[in-house]
């Protein structure tokens, strides 16, 4: 049997801390949008006006691959009630998001640190946090795998692998 890679995801709890740690707009802007879109953090880094619309409430994010090379892949993700304000005071006042995707890091790393959260903390550990709590908020993996920009099913499917205080929760909940 193939051993299956479990993506390490905070906490409801984690999660909890890492926003009340947020010391600045910028910082909560940075923690809310990975959490609330999924973004990897070089998608985030290169967030302008241009990539949002506001009519629709979308973001339209250049990730990850390409038939045309690398940043070529379009995908649409909606913001989130708690992030469309914090992106539009940002962008009313700059251009572009103005962090390298290393300096993003930094800051994340930063923020877990001043919340105390012992387990590594990256921005790609706050896209594993946005994607399993879209499966336990019931998003289909084939949604979700359009969300996170994913060519393969498989690749989301490892979302599926919840924690055991994870599962006998969800059972407490329906059962």
């Amino acid at each position: 049997m193939a051993y299956q890679y479990k993506r390490e995801s905070l906490s409801r709890d984690e999660v909890s801390r890492l926003e009340q740690a947020c010391a600045t707009a910028k910082e909560r802007m940075l923690v809310w949008t990975l959490l609330d879109a999924g973004l990897r953090v070089s998608e985030f880094t290169s967030l302008s006006r241009d990539n949002i619309d506001w009519q629709g409430g979308k973001l339209i994010i250049f990730g990850k691959g390409g038939i045309y090379g690398s940043k070529t892949k379009r995908r649409i993700v909606p913001m989130s009630n708690r992030v469309r304000p914090i992106l539009e005071s940002f962008f009313a006042m700059h251009d572009n998001i103005g962090y390298t995707p290393r300096r993003a890091q930094q800051i994340v790393k930063a923020i877990a640190n001043r919340a105390e959260i012992s387990k590594p903390v990256s921005p790609h550990v706050l896209r594993h946090t946005y994607a399993t709590t879209c499966v336990q908020k019931g998003i289909s993996l084939a949604t979700l795998m359009k969300l996170l920009g994913h060519d393969k099913l498989e690749t989301t499917a490892i979302y599926q692998n919840m924690a055991a205080e994870d599962v006998v929760a969800e059972f407490n909940d329906k059962w």
